[in-house]
C-alpha cells in the first residue's frame, strides 16, 4: 500500500494483521537564537528553523478518526504546534504493544528530535494535514 497522507496511513494501520498503536510527537518550529537574515527569511517562508517536541500521545488505530479530529483534540491541550511526527508500533501474537514499549518508542522519537537526528523515517504532517518531507 502506498502511504501518501494521513488517511492512507490510518487505513494501512487498520489493515495490519497485528494490532497497531500510532505514536504522535507534536513539534513546534522556531528560529534559533543566533539566526541570520537568510535563516529568518527561510523560516518565514516555512523552511528551516529549530524543532522542539512539545507533547506526545499514542492511540490505537481504531481510536483515530480524521486528521482534523486529531488537530481538534490537540487544541484542547492549549499547546501550540506546527508539525506532528507519526510512527506505527505493531503488536505481537494479537496483543497490542504494552505501555513500556510505547513509552520507550515515544521517548526515542522525542530524543531523535532533540538531538537533531534523521526525521525522514517518520511520517510528518503540518497542521493542515499536508505531508512534510525532511531533507
Amino acid at each position: 500500500m502506498n502511504i501518501t497522507d494521513y488517511e492512507s496511513l490510518l487505513k494501512a494501520a487498520l489493515q495490519q494483521v497485528e494490532p497497531q498503536r500510532l505514536l504522535f510527537v507534536f513539534l513546534k518550529a522556531s528560529l534559533s537564537k543566533d539566526y541570520n537574515e537568510q535563516e529568518k527569511s527561510d523560516f518565514h517562508a516555512g523552511q528551516g528553523g529549530t524543532l522542539q517536541a512539545v507533547m506526545c500521545v499514542d492511540k490505537a488505530a481504531e481510536e483515530l478518526g480524521s486528521f482534523s479530529d486529531l488537530v481538534k483534540e490537540s487544541e484542547k491541550t492549549g499547546q501550540d504546534w506546527h508539525i506532528v511526527l507519526v510512527a506505527g508500533l505493531s503488536g505481537i501474537n494479537n496483543v497490542a504493544p504494552g505501555s513500556a514499549e510505547v513509552d520507550r518508542s515515544l521517548k526515542m522519537m522525542m530524543k531523535t528530535v532533540q538531538n537533531g537526528g534523521d526525521l525522514s523515517r517518520f511520517m510528518a504532517f503540518n497542521r493542515g494535514g499536508e505531508p512534510v518531507q525532511f531533507s
